[in-house]
């Protein structure tokens, strides 16, 4: 058993996965995908960038956290379904970190926004982008947040190619993300050269 575990595999992705993700035939589609979902945050990002409610003060995400972490009168149904998030919105409306969390939101915002039009850095800036989705949803606010959620883990899964018609084919390989496998990464079957040893 021990020697099965620590035995290196690699688990091939199915041909589905392959080319909804891996295959720069749909770079195209992602490219699409990338720019709505980058559009959605860079206004989101600017309208807060140029509000002083959101980056001299905090007091329009105030208000927000204010509203979402107050408990209605039964039959009434509060806002955020989870005790522990709202128990650490409360945490941070105490501490009044919302005078710096507003900028952060504002400009992290933007940068997403920014990173997904330009296509760097792709599936690190759909994952930041999923996470605030994430963190709106739990706070209660559905709006436009689901299918940017599911956008963003597309385009988290397509990181390889979601990016190619943009910088990232230029940056990933500048960082060493190979967008291709090297002669000595294949495993040899039973002696073979390694180009006859792939499937």
């Amino acid at each position: 058993m021990t020697n099965i575990i620590t035995r290196e595999r690699i688990v091939a992705d199915p041909p589905i996965a392959r080319f909804l993700f891996s295959d720069t035939r749909l770079a195209l589609l992602w490219l699409v995908v990338r720019l709505y979902v980058g559009y959605a945050w860079l206004e989101a990002g600017l309208h807060k960038v140029q509000d002083p409610s959101w980056v001299g003060g905090g007091t329009a995400l105030k208000g927000f956290w204010l509203s979402v972490t107050k408990i209605p009168v039964p039959p009434a149904r509060p806002s955020i379904t989870f005790d522990w998030y709202r128990g650490f919105l409360q945490i941070l409306l105490d501490a009044g970190a919302y005078t710096w969390f507003g900028k952060v939101i504002a400009f992290g915002e933007t940068a997403i926004g920014i990173a997904l039009i330009l296509g760097a850095f792709v599936g690190v800036a759909a994952a930041a982008g999923a996470f605030m989705n994430m963190n709106f949803m739990l706070a209660g606010s559905a709006s436009t947040n689901p299918v940017l959620f599911i956008l963003a883990i597309g385009l988290v899964l397509a990181w390889k190619t979601a990016g190619f018609i943009g910088l990232d084919n230029i940056l990933l390989p500048l960082l060493g993300t190979p967008w291709r496998v090297h002669e000595d990464q294949i495993p040899r079957i039973h002696g073979e050269s390694p180009r006859t040893a792939v499937v």
